[in-house]
């Protein structure tokens, strides 16, 4: 016999509080998925290098004209907070002091996928199209590819892009700044 269940789904503002309240910890590697307390992956040697190597070369490359976030939330909605490895920001000499960063300031999210490609791409991806995040990178580090969505539409985005070794990509944001793909990926 089937019995009917109904989940109790959490708001950013209920996750917060369990924080505050020590029933969550500030080291634990989780993140607000549609009002569910997910546990993310554990973090690999070469997901490091790339976040690493993506972060150092945003930074150089956009240094006065956005600010990039790394491995912090991103308040999509009340049941929504992911933990992408990287955010472009739109510029704020405040730095965000007094706003959580949202979709409206978000110029590209990048998520750096080695074990966590699927996931990556069928929970997070429509929930980032859905509340309207621009362009969306994924590093696919199983194939060395990396994967461009732009143009949000739903829970999908209308250009999807493959890039590969040897190719290169621009951001939306900023079509004068180019990034070698192998640069993204190491190795």
């Amino acid at each position: 016999m089937r019995a009917d269940v109904t989940k109790k789904l959490f708001t950013v503002d209920e996750y917060y509080q369990m924080l505050d309240a020590g029933i969550l910890k500030a080291k634990d590697r989780v993140e607000l998925i549609e009002g569910e307390i997910l546990e993310m992956s554990p973090i690999g040697h070469r997901h490091d290098v790339c976040v690493l190597r993506a972060t150092d070369f945003l930074t150089t490359a956009l240094k006065g004209k956005a600010l990039i976030s790394v491995q912090s939330t991103l308040r999509l909605n009340n049941y929504n907070e992911p933990q992408p490895d990287i955010v472009v920001l739109k510029w704020r000499a405040d730095y965000y002091a007094p706003k959580r960063f949202t979709p409206d300031d978000a110029l590209l999210v990048i998520e750096v996928s080695d074990t966590s490609l699927r996931y990556d791409t069928k929970i997070k991806l429509p929930i980032y199209a859905a509340t309207g995040v621009a362009e969306l990178w994924v590093e696919n580090l199983q194939k060395n590819l990396l994967l461009v969505y732009r143009d949000p539409a739903g829970k999908s985005y209308r250009t999807q892009l493959t890039f590969s070794r040897g190719e290169s990509v621009s951001p939306l944001a900023f079509p004068n700044v180019t990034f070698r793909v192998n640069d993204l990926l190491g190795l």
